[in-house]
């Protein structure tokens, strides 16, 4: 009787988790995967320290190639790249698919953004790369826009967002120019399994966002994360350090007040003046300009911090 009830047990567990079946790599696809992992390890040193621009883009095209060899290897879903830490790779909270995203670094100060989703399909590769277009999105925050419309950005944190048709919000960092800089929470959403990002789901100041863009001074730090335990995404409050500068967000910085958004009936709807006392300290990592600390070690990323 014990032994029916556990193979009945195991039957819904493989139902209730379709997206888990895919788990392990053969030894065949270990001693695949390993060697191109270790190639993007010194590929992805070089595209983020060489001080010569053209070798670090030429670093960047040749760690895209050598990507989509790795990601060719059959059940490369289930190879964590755990050694890679120059790129960003989450997994979704149901596993259904992964990100990856990671930036290069202009001459001028400024940043391209690149990416590419894999889905968790059970051996046969779907990937949807993601191409930056940044420069031509006037209007982000009201704009929804495809893969190839990506505006791009490096995630540090993903959420999922109900269950029956979830959405996902991404917590990411992006860069900008020489005096400012950006942060992005961006809505994801899967159409017929292709990716659109933007969606009508953040509130407040009478006025619904596709996405939430932040600018402020490149030296300063903004906290933007996201506190499970409330169901809220948690950042510093901007503001300029004189009123005559309200239209200049390179000299926005943190007033030591902060404001949110609370994940409510499937929406994000606003919270200002919120009180730090009540919220738990922070588990998550946020990503720090890269400008800012050099890397000490080739298995780093960008410096992160709390």
């Amino acid at each position: 009787m014990k032994r029916i009830w556990l193979i009945i047990w195991l039957l819904i567990a493989c139902l209730c988790k379709p997206a888990l079946a895919q788990r392990f790599n053969t030894p065949d696809q270990l001693n695949q995967l390993r060697p191109l992992q270790d190639s993007l390890k010194r590929l992805g040193y070089q595209m983020f320290n060489n001080e010569n621009d053209l070798e670090r883009k030429n670093a960047n095209y040749n760690f895209i190639r050598t990507l989509v060899k790795a990601l060719k290897v059959p059940n490369s879903y289930a190879f964590n790249f755990d050694s890679l830490k120059t790129i960003s790779i989450l997994r979704s909270p149901d596993n259904k698919f992964r990100i990856l995203t990671w930036y290069n670094m202009n001459e001028d100060g400024s940043y391209r953004f690149f990416g590419t989703i894999q889905m968790n399909t059970g051996g046969k590769l779907l990937l949807y790369p993601l191409e930056d277009y940044s420069a031509f999105i006037k209007n982000p925050e009201d704009s929804v826009v495809n893969n190839k419309k990506w505006f791009g950005a490096q995630y540090y944190k993903i959420i999922a967002v109900g269950t029956i048709n979830p959405y996902y919000v991404l917590l990411g960092w992006k860069g900008h120019t020489v005096k400012s800089t950006k942060k992005v929470i961006e809505a994801l959403s899967f159409k017929k399994t292709e990716p659109t990002f933007g969606m009508p789901v953040f509130q407040g100041n009478k006025k619904t966002r596709n996405r939430i863009v932040f600018e402020y001074n490149r030296q300063a730090s903004m906290l933007l994360r996201y506190v499970p335990e409330q169901d809220i995404i948690v950042f510093d409050h901007l503001a300029p350090p004189d009123d005559k500068m309200k239209m200049q967000p390179d000299r926005y910085g943190p007033d030591l007040t902060y404001d949110g958004y609370k994940l409510t009936n499937g929406k994000w709807m606003y919270k200002d003046n919120l009180d730090m006392r009540n919220i738990p300290a922070p588990d998550d990592v946020d990503i720090v300009d890269p400008k800012k600390q050099a890397l000490k070690d080739r298995s780093l990323v960008p410096v992160r911090k709390n």
